[in-house]
C-alpha cells in the first residue's frame, strides 16, 4: 500500500496554500475536495472562468499552477477520518466517495459555512443565505431573485450585494444590523489590516454605482407570503441589539439573502478528538498551537476552522501548517527564516483584525424575541422554537444535547449545520446562562462528515488503496 506524506482536506485558500507549501518542500501531497474545481467558497467558479467578478484571483491562478506537483482529487468528498496506530507515528485512513487514502499527517481546511438565526418566514422559497446566493452566482452564474434583500451582519454582505446588482439583478438595499462606524474603535487592527479598508472603498463605490442602498442598524424582522417570498419587514436595531419598536417598514422583494457570519465546519476534527474552543464571535472552532497543530498529534488545521478571519488570514495560515508539517517529516522549511516571521506578523495582525470584525459585528443578542413560539428553529425536523423553549421550562433540557434528545432538533438531514448554532443559544438562553463550548459541540460533533448511501458503504475498497493509482 502506498501512502502520502501529507493528506489536505479542502482545495480553498487555506488547503492550497498548505498544500503547495508542504510539496515545496519535497512532501508527497494529495488534496481531497467534494468540488469539481479548487478554490473553495472564496474562489468558486465555473469551468474556464477568467476570473471577472472574483476575489484576488491572480493569487488563485498563482496557487492552481502549482498544484501540478500535488496529487488533487475533485469530487472527494470526505465522510470519515479514522486514526491508526503505527509504530512509525501518526498515521490516517481518510474515507471518501472515490475511496480510501492514507497518509502520515492530516491538514484540516474544511472551510465554514453560513451562520443563520430564525425569524418570522425565514423557510419560505426565496430566502436564501448569503453564501448560497454568491454560490448560485460564481457557480453557475445564477441571479437567484429580481428584487433581493441583503441582510444580516458582516462585510461579507457588501460582495453579495454587489455581485448581485452587477450580474443583473436589482437590489433594493443592504440591511446591516451592526454599525460599522464601530471599527473606530478599533483604529489599531484595522490600521493593521489597511488593505480590508480599501477593499470596502471598492465595494461601496461599486454599491453607488449600481444604487445599492446601505442601512445601518437596521434589521429583517419577517419575511412574508405563502408560497413564495413577497416581502420583508425592517426594523431598527438599538445601541444594546434589540429591535426599535414602532421603526417597522415593509419592503417588497422575491429574494432574500441573509447571513450572520459563518459556523465552522469541524466534523472530522472532532471525530478525531480536536480539542476546541470559542472564539470571540461565538463560535465552536479548533485550538491550534502556533504551528496550526491541533491536539491530536499528525492533525494541524487552517483556516475557518481556527477562527473566521478571511482568505488573506487563511491563505497566511496553510502556509503555516504546511511548513510545519513539513518539518515534524523531518524536511526543511520551504523558505527563508524572514520569511516564516513575516507569515507570523501577518498572522498575529490578521487575527486581530478578526477579532475587531467580530466585536463590530456580533449576532444581534434579541433574535430570540423575534420568534413566535410557532417560528420554525429545525427545519428538517420541523421543529419551532415552542417546542425547545417547553423542553427547557418544563422537562429541564438544560443542555443543547439535552433539547436535541427532547426535541429532534439537528437530528434531521442537515444534521444541526444550519439550527445548531440557534438550538444552541436558545436553549442557553432559556436556561437564563450563556451558551459553552459543550452547548455548541453537541451540535458540531458527528459520526459521518458527509451523507453517505448504505450501497456506497458496501462497494467501498476495503484496502483503501488509492495512493498507488
Amino acid at each position: 500500500m502506498t501512502a502520502y506524506d501529507v493528506l489536505v482536506v479542502g482545495a480553498g485558500p487555506a488547503g492550497l496554500a498548505a498544500a503547495v507549501s508542504a510539496a515545496d518542500a519535497g512532501c508527497r501531497v494529495a488534496v481531497l475536495d467534494a468540488g469539481p474545481r479548487p478554490g473553495g467558497q472564496y474562489w468558486r467558479h465555473r469551468s474556464g472562468a477568467d476570473g471577472r467578478g472574483h476575489h484576488d484571483w491572480s493569487t488563485f491562478t498563482g496557487l492552481r499552477a502549482r498544484l501540478r506537483r500535488v496529487d488533487h482529487r475533485t469530487d472527494a468528498a470526505v465522510w470519515f477520518v479514522e486514526s491508526r496506530p503505527d509504530p512509525t507515528g501518526p498515521w490516517f485512513a481518510v474515507h471518501t466517495r472515490a475511496g480510501v487514502v492514507h497518509g502520515r499527517r492530516l491538514v484540516i481546511a474544511t472551510g465554514a459555512h453560513d451562520r443563520v438565526v430564525p425569524f418570522p418566514g425565514w423557510d419560505l422559497p426565496g430566502v436564501v443565505t448569503a453564501g448560497g446566493a454568491q454560490a448560485l452566482l460564481k457557480g453557475q452564474g445564477v441571479v437567484f431573485a429580481r428584487r433581493v434583500v441583503v441582510a444580516g451582519t458582516g462585510p461579507f454582505l457588501l460582495p453579495v450585494a454587489t455581485g448581485l446588482a452587477e450580474a443583473g439583478g436589482t437590489v433594493v438595499g443592504v440591511y446591516e444590523a451592526n454599525d460599522p462606524l464601530g471599527y473606530v474603535r478599533q483604529v489599531r487592527p484595522v490600521l493593521g489590516a489597511a488593505g480590508k479598508l480599501a477593499e470596502a472603498g471598492r465595494y461601496g463605490w461599486r454599491m453607488l454605482r449600481h444604487r445599492v442602498p446601505y442601512h445601518r442598524r437596521t434589521t429583517v424582522v419577517a419575511a412574508h407570503g405563502t408560497d413564495r417570498l413577497t416581502g420583508v419587514t425592517v426594523a431598527a436595531v438599538g445601541p444594546r441589539g434589540a429591535v426599535v419598536p414602532g421603526s417597522e417598514t415593509a419592503v417588497e422583494c422575491d429574494g432574500l439573502a441573509v447571513g450572520f457570519g459563518f459556523t465552522p465546519q469541524l466534523e472530522l476534527a472532532t471525530a478525531l478528538g480536536c480539542a476546541t474552543r470559542m472564539d470571540r464571535d461565538g463560535s465552536l472552532v479548533l485550538d491550534v498551537g502556533s504551528d496550526q497543530a491541533t491536539s491530536v498529534p499528525g492533525v494541524y488545521a487552517a483556516g475557518e476552522v481556527t477562527g473566521v478571519g478571511g482568505a488573506g488570514l487563511a491563505l497566511a495560515e496553510g502556509q503555516l501548517a504546511g511548513g510545519a508539517v513539513a518539518v515534524s517529516l523531518g524536511r526543511p522549511l520551504p523558505w527563508s527564516a524572514r520569511r516564516q516571521d513575516r507569515l507570523l506578523r501577518t498572522r498575529r495582525r490578521l487575527r486581530r483584525f478578526a477579532a475587531a470584525l467580530h466585536a463590530v459585528h456580533p449576532v444581534p443578542p434579541s433574535w430570540p424575541d423575534l420568534c413566535h413560539d410557532d417560528t420554525l428553529l429545525c427545519r428538517c425536523e420541523e421543529v419551532p422554537v415552542g417546542t425547545v423553549r417547553r423542553a427547557v421550562r418544563e422537562l429541564a433540557a438544560g443542555d443543547a444535547r439535552g433539547a436535541k434528545l427532547l426535541t429532534r432538533a439537528g437530528m434531521g438531514w442537515c444534521q444541526g449545520r444550519i439550527c445548531g448554532y440557534a438550538t444552541a443559544c436558545l436553549t442557553a438562553r432559556e436556561a437564563t446562562r450563556r451558551p459553552d463550548v459543550a452547548d455548541l459541540a453537541g451540535h458540531a460533533s458527528r459520526p459521518l462528515a458527509q451523507p453517505i448511501t448504505l450501497g456506497e458503504l458496501a462497494a467501498g475498497d476495503p484496502t483503501g488503496d488509492v495512493g498507488s493509482s
